[in-house]
């Protein structure tokens, strides 16, 4: 059995459409109802619209990413109970519309973070990168974070010290604009509000956030079981904490605690190349086969890593990543099922015409229809040797 090749799609406001998707290869959508506000019920006619929308396309809504998980819950403060509830009548939802797989994350305030959206690579196209040095320069100089700088190492204290004398002022509010950009098509973060989530979690710590997300997964198992509902949890991106925030999603022992910790079925994982191979402590293809029997939803990317903590994302089978042993592992694993894994190319390079438009950061069509192209082939080689 193959997998599933899906697209990430965000909805009647994206630029690539779900004509540009059948093109493309795809026969899964991966979306989500961005307009509702985070932790507010996804009405069971909207769920419904967004469906029939994608399969009068000639399409299925394979996954929905994400179904966001509202701060009081990750802080298990304010509203936190309400809110589980609601998360649980969302669930409902989507499971009484057919849809069976969620991918959500844990991240605390920001979703994942680039410092640069536009980054030229040798054969013009362009990247999302992570420079340690420019989020430095974010914390220290613009965020203004109180003891920032202990957090970094005294030479990228020095080399921020640098760049922010030698960035003007378009530079680095274009800086800041990254860093808080969050999810594409959705609002970005307040610099204030980002301040005072901060100190709540400074309190929280990595323990507490850990035992939080624990609580959060306690909560929804049984809605999860009454409606066949697989949960996938999203890798930290990058896998390390930033700007003073707990990482709790950031490595092969943090993903087998939470299996062990909420050991129930639909407790399952997101296995995103790009986000745990920006770590260098993570062996990608031990990770998987640590937690392959519950992978539901696969993330392909690839990463270049740099200095420090820096890196860039990189084409879909160039890279750091060893695409080739991970394709094999996954599908090893997807011959003992009796259903398709999905997967998407994640991200991609803005290239050739979509170089000349305005597409949301490492969503053009392009870029990811040769992300699928290449993985596609990859699978059908390795595929015919298994």
């Amino acid at each position: 059995m193959r997998l599933e090749q899906t697209w990430r799609w965000y909805g009647p406001r994206d630029g690539v459409s779900l004509q540009d998707v059948r093109q493309a290869g795809a026969t899964g959508i991966v979306s989500a109802l961005h307009h509702i506000p985070h932790g507010a019920v996804w009405p069971l006619e909207e769920v419904q619209q967004r469906k029939k929308i994608i399969e009068d396309a000639g399409l299925v809504w394979s996954v929905v990413e994400s179904v966001t998980v509202h701060e009081d819950i990750k802080t298990r403060t304010g509203n936190c109970e309400a809110l589980l509830e609601d998360y649980r009548q969302t669930l409902r939802n989507l499971g009484a519309a057919g849809i069976r797989t969620v991918c959500y994350n844990f991240m605390p305030v920001l979703d994942w973070t680039r410092t640069q959206l536009d980054y030229e690579v040798a054969d013009g196209s362009k990247a999302l990168r992570f420079d340690w040095t420019d989020l430095a320069v974010f914390d220290v100089y613009l965020l203004k974070r109180a003891g920032a700088e202990a957090d970094y190492e005294p030479e990228v204290l020095e080399r921020a010290r640098q760049r922010f004398e030698q960035y003007s002022e378009s530079q680095r509010a274009l800086l800041s604009e990254n860093v808080l950009m969050g999810i594409p098509g959705e609002s970005g973060t307040d610099p204030g509000e980002l301040l005072r989530r901060i100190e709540t979690y400074k309190h929280i710590g990595a323990d507490g956030l850990r035992e939080n997300l624990a609580y959060f997964l306690e909560s929804i198992m049984d809605t999860c079981e009454e409606q066949g509902i697989r949960m996938t949890i999203h890798p930290d991106d990058p896998p390390f904490a930033i700007l003073g925030l707990p990482r709790v999603v950031s490595s092969e022992e943090d993903l087998s605690w939470l299996l062990k910790r909420v050991d129930r079925k639909p407790n399952g994982i997101c296995y995103c190349t790009g986000s745990l191979g920006a770590g260098k402590h993570n062996d990608l293809v031990s990770i998987l086969k640590t937690v392959g029997e519950r992978v539901y939803f696969v993330h392909l990317r690839n990463v270049k890593k740099e200095q420090d903590r820096s890196f860039y994302e990189a084409d879909h089978l160039d890279g750091d990543n060893d695409m080739y042993t991970i394709m094999k592992t996954l599908l090893e694993f997807q011959q003992r099922r009796s259903e398709p894994i999905p997967f998407r190319p994640d991200h991609g390079h803005q290239m050739l015409d979509d170089l000349k438009k305005q597409t949301f950061p490492g969503y053009s069509a392009i870029g990811r229809l040769r992300g699928l192209a290449e993985l596609r082939g990859l699978e059908l080689g390795i595929s015919g040797t298994l």
